[in-house]
């Protein structure tokens, strides 16, 4: 078979087993390319030649997501994700041209990440205190370490004994791309985190579960916590029974990002805290912060408020 007879399901498949082993890309992030690009399959065919594809087939790709109502942010990774595929394809001569080049993504409308309110995050917070769904200690804690580092659902689910400082201060996260950082836990954080621990202790002694698990957030059986059993526990606290207000967990690390930068932080302290690998994805909250501040400053000085 010549390379440009080379079908692009075998491409795909060579394409997927090269970011697990040598760019070490995440669970999550292959799964994300693999999705994005069964769509390009089931448009093309798992037999098309990759070199016989061209930039029409691409846009008929698009214009088929599009029919199926998905996105515009969800289009634009899609075409990032054949960006990079065939970028992969010509960097090993498995095809002349790249077509995605002639490709543009598409508008997308800019919407500002959600965050709380100080109070909000305080109710929040003190809600598996007054309204114990779940497991208070538990839940408590990992409210107020999500809120106090800033770190991704999945960072917070791989969390060790091991990865902590002996006061519980700070920690090392690996995040995105394998890279670590170090974030750190204010004093509710650790009295909530401590508390917890104690708390499970006792209770597993009591009901005779065998408590050997390395990670810090477990399910009440003693198994790691996942992703989405923090969704689960956010959902039954943010929802009808609890503060009847709707949040996701990654709305915490939204608000950690305001709340430091509002209160005078270097957006490159951010940045690193967050672990983005751009500062342009950092000063996103920037312009949350100067609408704030813009508010505040008309309430609070005498005449700008003759100007409204």
């Amino acid at each position: 078979m010549n390379d440009k007879d080379i079908s692009l399901k075998t491409l795909v498949d060579e394409f997927l087993l090269y970011l697990e082993a040598v760019r070490g890309l995440s669970s999550n992030s292959i799964l994300a390319y693999k999705n994005d690009l069964s769509h390009l399959k089931t448009v093309l065919g798992e037999k098309t030649p990759c070199n016989d594809i061209t930039a029409e087939d691409i846009r008929l790709c698009i214009a088929k997501l599009s029919e199926n109502n998905f996105s515009s942010t969800s289009i634009n990774r899609f075409i990032s994700a054949i960006r990079t595929f065939f970028a992969y394809c010509q960097k090993f001569s498995y095809i002349k041209y790249n077509p995605s080049l002639e490709v543009h993504t598409v508008k997308t409308a800019k919407h500002m990440p959600r965050f709380l309110t100080s109070q909000e995050v305080d109710k929040l917070c003190n809600e598996p205190v007054v309204n114990e769904l779940l497991w208070e200690t538990r839940d408590k804690a990992l409210f107020e370490m999500l809120y106090s580092s800033g770190c991704r659902v999945s960072e917070i689910v791989s969390l060790t004994y091991e990865h902590f400082d002996s006061e519980l201060k700070s920690c090392v996260v690996t995040g995105k791309g394998k890279k670590d950082r170090r974030v750190f836990f204010e004093k509710d954080a650790r009295i909530a985190l401590k508390t917890y621990l104690e708390d499970r202790k006792k209770r597993f002694e009591k009901e005779g579960i065998k408590d050997d698990s390395h990670f810090i957030f477990v399910n009440q059986k003693g198994h790691p916590l996942t992703t989405g059993g923090v969704r689960y526990i956010f959902s039954k606290y943010t929802g009808a029974q609890g503060i009847n207000h709707q949040i996701s967990p990654h709305a915490m690390r939204h608000t950690f990002a305001t709340s430091m930068l509002s209160n005078g932080a270097d957006v490159r302290v951010v940045q690193e805290l967050l672990g983005h690998s751009s500062i342009s994805t950092t000063q996103r909250y920037t312009h949350i912060t100067t609408e704030k501040l813009i508010d505040i400053y008309k309430k609070a000085h005498p005449h700008a408020k003759e100007d409204e």
